[in-house]
């Protein structure tokens, strides 16, 4: 039997249908913080591609990936295809993928594609396992400008890679 979230009964008609994917985007709100369409469609333009190959990027089938789109579907029922879709988003943040370089857009592409996100209760992991930008964002809200140039001007001599790293947050 089918699911309310995929299919109308025959000879429902096109108003129940219409509930259907008005309650499905109403739960997406409430799951996802907003329609996924709207977070897939960001998505697709950002990085310059078409539905199908974010589709493929994410590990979804691009059926599959329009039915969410729509609100044919109410979710995203692999954990990891989410945990992709929010590296996309957290990648496009970084500073050589928002210039919409080509060979950045790329590699972020192809880094989350090979990415295997693994999911444990109560945690989906959103990082494609470096941390890197994690850990560049938590720097950034926890101290301010000022305070992480001045900490890195204080390790500069011993510890230039760290130094690097808190001029590299400053900039966030």
């Amino acid at each position: 039997m089918a699911s309310l979230t995929t299919m109308t009964r025959p000879g429902s008609g096109n108003v129940e249908e219409q509930q259907i994917v008005q309650r499905n985007l109403a739960l997406q709100r409430e799951w996802y913080g907003e329609p996924l369409g709207d977070r897939v469609r960001r998505l697709v333009v950002a990085y310059s591609i078409s539905q199908a190959q974010l589709a493929d990027v994410l590990g979804i089938s691009a059926p599959m990936l329009s039915q969410v789109m729509s609100g044919r579907r109410a979710k995203i029922g692999n954990p990891a295809v989410l945990a992709r879709l929010v590296m996309l988003e957290r990648k496009v943040l970084t500073p050589d993928v928002s210039t919409g370089e080509r060979e950045a857009l790329q590699r972020a592409l192809d880094e989350v594609r090979a990415s295997r996100p693994t999911v444990g209760r109560g945690s989906l992991p959103v990082d494609d396992g470096t941390g890197e930008q994690v850990t560049l964002t938590f720097l950034a809200k926890t101290a301010s400008f000022d305070e992480l140039v001045g900490a890195a001007e204080l390790i500069e001599e011993k510890y230039p890679k760290l130094a690097r790293l808190l001029r590299y947050a400053a900039r966030e």
